[in-house]
């Protein structure tokens, strides 16, 4: 397996695997997010891959912190394709996630995770992460 960093022309099948985790996202949205990461040191995207197939990505991204030193590292989306689920490239995934959020000067990450994806509750406190706070949620539509 390798994990690397994710290229416009990974566009469609991280629609795919998107599609796979509930989110109907748009060849054109996925293609300009890449485009938009690739400028800002602050968001990434990796994705891992078997002889050149597609099996999982994740999406990171940096905050600065203003009420301490370092930054904090969020997780919005992990996905692994079905076939390959229980096979530890979810783990690697988060893993080269922390690595990234280390190497910027991350004291904490976090991630969220829907009140319905038990399964995902419990992959990710298996990986140390551990529910903690309240969030509160304003939505512009």
């Amino acid at each position: 397996m390798n994990i690397r960093t994710a290229r416009i022309e990974d566009t469609d099948e991280i629609v795919e695997l998107m599609k796979q985790l509930g989110y109907p996202v748009s060849q054109e949205l996925i293609e300009q997010k890449l485009h938009d990461f690739e400028s800002r040191s602050y968001d990434q995207v990796f994705v891992a891959e078997i002889e050149s197939e597609m099996i999982g990505v994740i999406s990171c991204h940096i905050t600065s912190l203003f009420h301490q030193d370092g930054a904090s590292g969020r997780i919005t989306s992990l996905v692994v394709g079905r076939e390959f689920k229980r096979g530890g490239i979810g783990r690697a995934l988060v893993q080269k996630a922390e690595e990234y959020f280390l190497s910027n000067r991350c004291v904490k990450s976090e991630v969220t995770s829907g009140v319905q994806r038990k399964a995902a509750h419990s992959f990710y406190e298996a990986c140390g992460y551990k529910e903690d706070e309240r969030r509160f949620i304003k939505i512009y539509s």
